[in-house]
């Protein structure tokens, strides 16, 4: 089964069980990875988070019900999940801007979200440069902060909290304390590395990193060890040093929305890296992912 197969059938799942409880360990066997895995990728390729997605369409189906039956509001607030009619009629009125039972009035404008099915777009006018690495294990170590994807909101958090550290001085003292003058290819001293662990649904850990070394002063910084591995490193076209964030999130969209659902590899747990270079005034970004090649039998 492919992967756009894999997400497709969890999508089948979730739709399925609307007016039910949704069981997250369901989700991670269908698509083959941890749910919280599946829900970073699911709100990459989809600009929600997947517990956003379920909320829309349970209140889209919700909606329907009122227009369509006498069902009472206390039992669809039950039905779709709420632990009260009033959390229901909340939760209703922010998403239609009406209440339910303006809602069963005849020619109230209500808002509908159709379900999502996952297709590969054949598109052809943005090349990816990539290439597959073998490295053996190694240290990084560094600042962490703990980022929400919920809604596309890592998306404006990591930004803001590189800021918050170059206006602290604390990016600074990262950089001294590796006590290494730079690198010949130009790669930045601090770079970042996200998903190294599970910090739980609609968040990632996020740590602005140097590559641990014997003369690295790393006392007090936190220390994420990384396993040998493959890796699959996309490269990005040229850009300014103010474009660094767009480049590297139009990579990683790029990355999830077209590579990965045709690429004959698959994505492994954990571990991502964001991977600047600059020299003479020029400036690339890299975001390194882990991978397997996929069986035959599963292309």
């Amino acid at each position: 089964m492919s992967w756009l197969d894999k997400m497709n059938e969890v999508v089948d799942y979730i739709e399925a069980n609307l007016d039910k409880e949704i069981d997250m360990n369901v989700i991670a066997e269908l698509s083959c990875y941890s749910a919280t895995t599946f829900q970073r990728m699911f709100s990459i390729l989809c600009d929600m988070s997947l517990s956003e997605y379920i909320r829309r369409r349970r209140l889209t189906l919700a909606a329907f019900d009122l227009s369509h039956s006498r069902n009472k509001i206390v039992d669809l607030a039950a039905k779709y999940g709420y632990e009260s009619p009033e959390a229901f009629t909340r939760a209703f009125h922010a998403l239609h801007g009406v209440s339910p039972t303006k809602a069963r009035c005849a020619g109230t404008s209500l808002t509908a979200y159709p379900r999502i099915s996952f297709h590969l777009s054949v598109k052809g006018d943005a090349p990816m440069n990539y290439r597959i690495e073998q490295k053996k294990g190694f240290d990084v170590y560094g600042i962490e902060r703990i980022i929400s994807t919920a809604n596309g909101s890592n998306w404006q958090e990591v930004p803001a909290f590189w800021n918050d550290m170059l206006q602290s001085g604390e990016l600074q003292k990262l950089i001294d304390s590796t006590n290494v003058p730079g690198t010949a290819d130009g790669l930045n001293t601090v770079n970042a590395i996200n998903c190294y662990r599970n910090t739980g649904n609609d968040t990632i850990p996020y740590m602005l990193f140097a590559f641990k070394t014997s003369v690295s002063a790393a006392d007090g910084y936190q220390v994420v060890t990384v396993p040998s591995a493959t890796w699959a490193i996309f490269t990005s076209e040229p850009h300014s040093l103010e474009e660094t964030s767009s480049a590297l999130t139009g990579l990683i969209r790029q990355i999830y929305a077209d590579w990965l659902p045709s690429a004959s590899y698959k994505k492994k747990e954990l571990y991502e890296f964001e991977m600047t270079y600059g020299k003479d005034g020029k400036f690339y970004s890299e975001i390194w992912i882990r991978v397997e090649p996929l069986l035959q039998d599963s292309l």
